[in-house]
């Protein structure tokens, strides 16, 4: 298992200003750091993974999808998009030496069509993930399908209906990943939820119901951290919280107040809250 620090709560875009939060995670402890994969050239992720190499830390990586390149809709054109948008971030992903491509990946986020998902949406969706496994498949990184709270998305909203999508895409390098701010919300019962997916879970992510430090809030966290043992999950667990340094992604992730007092308590007291839960 290895543990490691999502940087959205810092940046969108890792650059060299971020080097001394790099070498600092590696000093507290992190096995590594999940890299927002939004934007840049192929000369940056190359510099970043040698970076990475460098200071021994391991990488994930993050992306969402925009309304012009939804896997679901019913544009041929979009879908393909969709396929384009997502290879290339597989390949900006293989510069970094990155293993897991995690998140909202299967629709845009924060776009509701005012009804639930259709089974045409799942039927297009599942063919164009297929063609992406394809692509994660030589890349050598691993897709994370990551399923939202309603108020995010209407595509994939429960664990349950998550399994059963990647299980219909049916490709050793498509799985599922499991977040605990989500599940808080949608789920019904977290830890049955998260042990009936353990076939598919692939990443899981630790996020406070308020996105705040983990351990601060009402999570259910040593209910979840007995079902990771349980289930023997020995991938990564990714800390994701979100301040307010950055309006445009505090606006996207609904940060209207501090959360903490310093991003690094979130890292620090975090790491060690995680620690502590799977002795």
């Amino acid at each position: 298992m290895n543990i490691g620090m999502n940087l959205l709560l810092w940046t969108a875009k890792v650059t060299e200003a971020h080097d001394p939060l790099l070498a600092d995670l590696k000093k507290t402890g992190y096995d590594g750091v999940e890299i927002p994969v939004f934007e840049g050239t192929s000369a940056e992720y190359k510099a970043l993974g040698g970076k990475l190499k460098n200071l021994g830390l391991g990488a994930t990586a993050v992306t969402v999808m925009a309304p012009d390149a939804s896997p679901i809709s019913a544009d041929p054109k979009v879908r393909q998009a969709a396929v384009d948008r997502l290879k290339w971030v597989l390949d900006r992903c293989a510069e970094f030496n990155c293993e897991v491509l995690c998140g909202p990946l299967h629709s845009p986020l924060g776009v509701f069509s005012g009804t639930g998902p259709t089974a045409d949406e799942r039927k297009r969706g599942v063919e164009t993930f297929k063609q992406v496994a394809e692509h994660a498949k030589a890349a050598k990184v691993t897709l994370a399908v990551e399923y939202l709270n309603r108020f995010e998305n209407y595509f994939l909203t429960t664990a349950a209906d998550t399994y059963q999508w990647v299980g219909d895409i049916n490709h050793p390098s498509c799985g599922m990943m499991w977040d605990t701010f989500h599940a808080h919300i949608e789920e019904k019962n977290s830890p049955a939820a998260l042990e009936a997916i353990a076939k598919r879970l692939v990443h899981v992510h630790l996020s406070e119901n308020d996105r705040g430090t983990p351990g601060t809030g009402q999570i259910a966290w040593a209910e979840t951290f007995a079902i990771l043992k349980k289930i023997k999950y020995d991938r990564w667990l990714t800390i994701e919280a979100f301040g307010r340094a950055l309006p445009d992604l505090a606006a996207a992730t609904r940060v209207w107040r501090d959360l903490f007092a310093d991003p690094k308590d979130v890292y620090t007291q975090g790491l060690d809250f995680i620690k502590r839960g799977m002795k």
